[in-house]
This record gives structure tokens, sequence and C-alpha cells, in this order.
């Protein structure tokens, strides 16, 4: 199964990282107000990166090291996609 580790862009501008199995229904799901609570004052978001990880292990170790980068750096990842 694969799973990817995404960014969304919010609508302040910020940048939130998470990972999912089935990125289409994460994604609407975020976007209903249904998903992580950090999204629902920050609506509406859309899909800046996403990255095809083999399993859960290495998406959630993916996901660390992106959370770890600053905004200057996540957004040079999100422009070499």
């Amino acid at each position: 199964m694969e799973w990817y580790v995404y960014m969304l862009r919010c609508n302040d501008n910020s940048i939130y990282t998470g990972i999912t199995n089935n990125l289409n229904k994460r994604i609407k799901n975020h976007k209903s107000g249904k998903g992580a609570k950090y999204l629902r004052g920050r609506l509406p978001v859309q899909i800046v990166y996403k990255e095809i990880c083999i399993n859960r292990s290495q998406a959630c170790k993916r996901e660390i090291l992106i959370k770890k980068l600053n905004k200057y750096n996540k957004e040079i990842l999100i422009n070499k996609k």
C-alpha cells in the first residue's frame, strides 16, 4: 500500500504537512472541515506538494523531516516538484 506525504497551503499562507494512504479522501476531509483541527480556521486549502512513500514508516519519517524545515526551505521543496 502506498502512503503519501503532502503539504497544503492554507488561506493564511501557512503550510500544513501530513501523511495518508488515501490522498483524495484526506484532502476532501480537510476541505470539508473534518480533517485536522489546525486547518478548520484556515480554509480553503490547496495541495501544493505530494510525495509517494512505500510504507507508513517511511512516510512518517519523511513527514518529520519536512516538519523540521523552516518555511523558506518548505517553499523550496514545493517549488522543486
